[in-house]
């Protein structure tokens, strides 16, 4: 099954201003780059309630899944 990539890229959308800043530079930055594989898993970490997610990106509480590691360092480069 291949994901829809618009689909994905609207999920980025998130309601923490914080999260929104990281995802908008996630995207400029690494999405069109992302492998089917990466895709997925990023679909999978866009479930994450907001401030678990926020929490997970800025090191507060560690990835709770091993696929979302690669994705959540992703989204902490600079």
């Amino acid at each position: 099954m291949t994901l829809n990539r618009g689909r994905v890229r609207w999920q980025c959308r998130r309601a923490l201003l914080e999260l929104d800043l990281v995802f908008a530079r996630f995207l400029e930055r690494h999405f069109d780059r992302l492998t089917d594989d990466q895709l997925a898993d990023l679909d999978d970490l866009l479930l994450v309630e907001d401030h678990d997610l926020w929490a997970m990106i800025n090191g507060r509480k560690p990835v709770t899944d091993d696929r979302w590691k690669e994705m959540v360092e992703l989204l902490r480069a600079k």
